[in-house]
């Protein structure tokens, strides 16, 4: 029970900060997962399984709340699940660690940008996302092979691109969920899925801070929401190119 509760917290955390902001659900588990020893192959099908339904129950709330943008969400929702279903492949086949440093160093840049734009004036209308397809695609491949990523490069892309923060952080938490169902359907059919105390704690946590999650992403200011979604990804970045080089 002592380690489910620990669970449970750490995913109430996780999903406040990925509902939110959207990112950094899967980071989070993840890493406190494999410094429990857990295999990178298994510690990212644990947390794509808890995802699942974490994601469902935030993209509800955001959708509620009308912060998802219906054109975004299938852009990104369906090459994202492809894109998923492979790296999942990949993941159970190869150790997918080599790629954390080129994407971190991606990342790092984008979170730079992404503040840039969050301190200039802003336009009264948002420009139309670009590229939203291969972005899918991209963010749910590295998504899958690094037990997380999806928020930090396909929100990060969009908000980086001009897009409104609530409507890109919406539509990239309700996308989630399709690529999370995918990927953890790619898992159970390779590897399957073990570990339910820790999948059960993620869930309960995840679907109690959902709602909270979404109203935050509604309530706070863009400009609050871009910082926010900058530094956490320097941060992110900047801790995962460290443990690579040491």
């Amino acid at each position: 029970m002592d380690d489910i509760l620990l669970y449970v917290a750490i995913g109430f955390a996780a999903q406040m900060i990925d509902g939110a902001i959207g990112m950094a659900y899967g980071v989070t588990a993840t890493s406190v997962l494999l410094s429990s020893g857990v295999p990178p192959a298994t510690a990212s099908a644990c947390v794509h399984a808890a995802e699942t339904f974490t994601t469902g129950a935030s993209g509800l709330a955001h959708w509620k709340l009308g912060n998802v943008d219906r054109s975004i969400l299938w852009r990104l929702a369906l090459p994202g699940a492809i894109g998923g279903a492979i790296g999942a492949y990949v993941l159970s086949e190869f150790p997918g660690d080599t790629l954390k440093p080129f994407i971190s160093a991606y990342l790092l840049l984008l979170g730079a940008v992404i503040i840039w734009k969050a301190l200039v004036k802003r336009p009264r209308e948002a420009p139309a996302p670009r590229a939203v397809g291969p972005l899918g695609f991209f963010g749910g491949l590295l998504d899958a092979i690094g037990g997380g990523g999806w928020g930090p490069i396909v929100a990060s892309s969009l908000l980086g691109q001009g897009t409104t923060p609530r409507y890109a952080i919406g539509s990239v938490n309700l996308a989630e969920f399709f690529v999370t169902l995918t990927i953890s359907a790619t898992f159970f059919l390779t590897i399957g899925l073990s570990l339910w105390p820790i999948i059960l704690g993620l869930i309960i946590g995840g679907i109690i801070a959902a709602p909270f999650a979404a109203l935050a992403a509604k309530h706070v200011p863009a400009k609050v929401l871009m910082l926010i979604v900058g530094f956490v990804i320097i941060a992110l970045s900047l801790r995962t190119l460290f443990l690579a080089l040491h």
